[in-house]
């Protein structure tokens, strides 16, 4: 055998227990993935056991039951470069850096903000946001509030609310984004003071 192929056997023989570990780790039982993906349970014990070969069609039904991508389930070997190409883009005059690359689930966003006399839009959409300042200022529209937020300063809001955000006219702002299209929330861990 040459490397490749060495490499190719490797790589397909922990793909059984990559999927064991996801599943085991979302605390999911072969029932409710054989039920989410119409794959058979027996199939399922099988591959996660070395004793089947996954083929593209059962991955593929996996990844997405698992939501991740088909990378993390096979393990693949990096190849090439491995820097990752943000693909800045310009929207409402901001500029808009995203941070995650596969769809569906929590988006993040980087946004510059330039300082302007924007005027507000105020929007409503579903999903839920939470905006953190990593630089300057930026103010807030959400319901009757009008807010000015500072570096370090965090908000979070279902965007059913009317709202916007944008410039305070005299300064720029770094904001991160998480976005939750349906409505997805964060969920922060308070250090607790038996800990």
């Amino acid at each position: 055998m040459d490397d490749t192929t060495t490499v190719i056997a490797a790589t397909v023989n922990q793909v059984g227990a990559r999927l064991k570990r996801l599943r085991t780790q979302r605390g999911v039982t072969l029932t409710a993935v054989a039920a989410s993906t119409g794959i058979s349970k027996s199939t399922l014990s099988r591959l996660e056991t070395g004793q089947r070969r996954p083929t593209l069609e059962l991955l593929l039904a996996l990844a997405q039951a698992y939501n991740v991508p088909l990378d993390d389930l096979v393990g693949a070997p990096e190849v090439g470069d491995p820097r990752i190409r943000l693909k800045p883009r310009r929207a409402h005059g901001r500029t808009v850096i995203p941070l995650t690359r596969r769809p569906g689930g929590i988006q993040a966003w980087k946004i510059i903000i330039p300082a302007s006399k924007a005027v507000p839009e105020i929007k409503t959409h579903e999903g839920y946001e939470w905006l953190y300042v990593l630089t300057g200022r930026m103010r807030l529209i959400l319901g009757d509030h009008d807010l000015t937020l500072g570096a370090g300063e965090v908000v979070e809001f279902d965007t059913r609310v009317p709202h916007w955000f944008g410039s305070t006219e005299t300064q720029s702002a770094e904001v991160l984004s998480l976005f939750g299209g349906q409505g997805e929330r964060m969920h922060v861990r308070a250090k607790s003071r038996q800990e």
